[in-house]
C-alpha cells in the first residue's frame, strides 16, 4: 500500500529526494504545494518536472479522508470523518476569541477504559496515521474557509500510546512551511502514560502538556481510570516535576466534575495540597453526560465551591467554557452513535 504524502516530514521527504538522486529543496517545493497552496494533484505541482512527479505518483497517494456528518452549535462544530477502511473518527472546531481550535482525534477508539469516557466504551482498533490527523484539520479549514490557529490531540484515542505518529504529526503542523501552528498553540493532552511522558519531554519542540487526572487521590483515580493502577499519582507527579524541569512549559491538570464522585470540598482540598508550589493549572471541566454512562456533572454550585477551595490555596484554577453540549460533543458520541446505527 502507498504511503500517503501528508504522512512525511519535511526531513522525511527530503531524505526521500536525496535517496532518489534528487536534490533535497525538492521537499520544500512540495510543501509549499501541499500546504501553502493546499494542492491536491502531484500533477499540478508545477515547478517540479514530469519525471519527479510521475515517480511521486508511483510511490504516494494523496488521498483524503472524508467528512461523513457535521453537527453545528454556537460557537461549534463537530465532524465524524469516515477513514480509508471505514472507520469513523471524529474531529470539533471551536470558535474562541484568540482564534479558531481544533480537537483531533489520535486512535480509532480506545484502550485507556476511562469509566466517565465515551471513547473508553469504544475499544481501540487501530492508531491513526499521522496524515489522517494531519487532514483533520486541512479538511475543516478547506470546509469552512478558516484559518485554525490552535490544535489538541484531545480527541477519540490516548496520544502518548500512539506516540511515533503524533510526534511526526506535531512536526508536520508546527513546521513553518507545513501548516504552521506554533508549539505554544498545540496542546497534548493525556490520561498519563509516565514512560512516554518523558519521552516527549525530550523531543524538542515545547508543546502544551495536560494531564487528565480527574482524581484526588489513588483510590478514587483507580475506580475512574485503570491507567493509574500502572502508574500512580505519586508517579505521575514525578513525571511531571520532571517534565517542568526539562521543558519549562507549565503544565495543564484536567479535572473532569462528576456530581457526587470526585467533586467534594475534601477532594479540592488533596488536590491543592499535591500541586501546592508546582508550576500547574487546574483546568475544572463541566462533565458532558453522555446516555450510555451512568455519571452526571456537577453542580454548577460545587464547580464554583471546588474552584474558591483551590483558589484560597494558592492553586490556579480556571473553569473552562462549555462547548457543543446539544451537538454530542464530548469524546466518541458521535461515533458511538453512527455505530449503534
Amino acid at each position: 500500500m502507498k504511503r500517503n504524502l501528508y504522512d512525511l516530514t519535511r526531513e522525511e521527504l527530503e531524505k526521500y529526494f536525496e535517496e532518489i538522486g534528487e536534490k533535497k529543496f525538492k521537499a520544500l517545493q512540495v510543501y509549499e504545494w501541499l500546504y501553502q497552496k493546499r494542492e491536491v494533484n502531484i500533477d499540478n505541482f508545477s515547478n517540479i518536472k514530469k519525471e519527479i512527479r510521475d515517480r511521486l505518483k508511483e510511490d504516494f497517494t494523496t488521498n483524503f479522508i472524508k467528512i461523513e456528518k457535521k453537527e453545528e452549535a454556537e460557537l461549534v462544530k463537530k465532524y465524524l470523518f469516515r477513514l480509508h477502511d471505514d472507520n469513523f473518527i471524529e474531529a470539533v472546531i471551536m470558535y474562541h476569541d484568540y482564534g479558531n481550535s481544533i480537537c483531533v482525534s489520535s486512535q480509532v477508539g480506545c484502550n485507556m477504559g476511562c469509566r466517565f469516557c465515551e471513547s473508553g466504551r469504544q475499544k481501540k482498533i487501530r492508531n491513526l496515521e499521522a496524515y489522517e490527523m494531519v487532514e483533520q484539520i486541512l479538511k475543516v479549514e478547506e470546509d469552512l474557509n478558516i484559518r485554525i490557529s490552535s490544535v489538541v490531540i484531545m480527541g477519540i484515542g490516548e496520544p502518548l500510546d500512539n506516540f511515533d505518529n503524533i510526534v511526526r504529526f506535531i512536526k508536520i503542523i508546527n513546521d513553518g512551511k507545513g501548516i504552521q501552528i506554533g508549539a505554544r498553540h498545540i496542546t497534548l493532552s493525556t490520561c498519563g502514560l509516565v514512560p512516554k511522558i518523558y519521552e516527549l519531554a525530550n523531543i524538542g519542540i515545547q508543546i502544551n502538556l495536560a494531564i487528565s487526572l480527574h482524581a484526588s487521590n489513588d483510590e478514587l483515580r483507580s475506580k475512574l481510570m485503570p491507567v493509574n493502577k500502572v502508574y500512580s499519582i505519586g508517579v505521575l507527579k514525578q513525571a511531571i516535576s520532571d517534565y517542568l524541569q526539562v521543558t519549562s512549559r507549565r503544565v495543564t491538570i484536567e479535572y473532569v466534575m462528576l456530581n457526587n464522585v470526585n467533586d467534594r470540598v475534601s477532594n479540592a482540598l488533596e488536590l491543592a495540597k499535591l500541586f501546592k508550589g508546582m508550576n500547574i493549572y487546574v483546568n475544572l471541566i463541566p462533565y458532558n453526560e453522555t446516555e450510555a454512562l451512568e455519571f452526571k456533572r456537577s453542580s454548577k454550585d460545587n464547580i464554583k465551591t471546588f474552584y474558591d477551595t483551590l483558589k484560597k490555596n494558592g492553586i490556579n484554577v480556571t473553569i473552562r467554557k462549555e462547548f457543543g453540549g446539544t451537538i454530542k460533543a464530548a469524546c466518541g458520541q458521535l461515533r458511538g452513535s453512527m455505530k449503534r446505527k
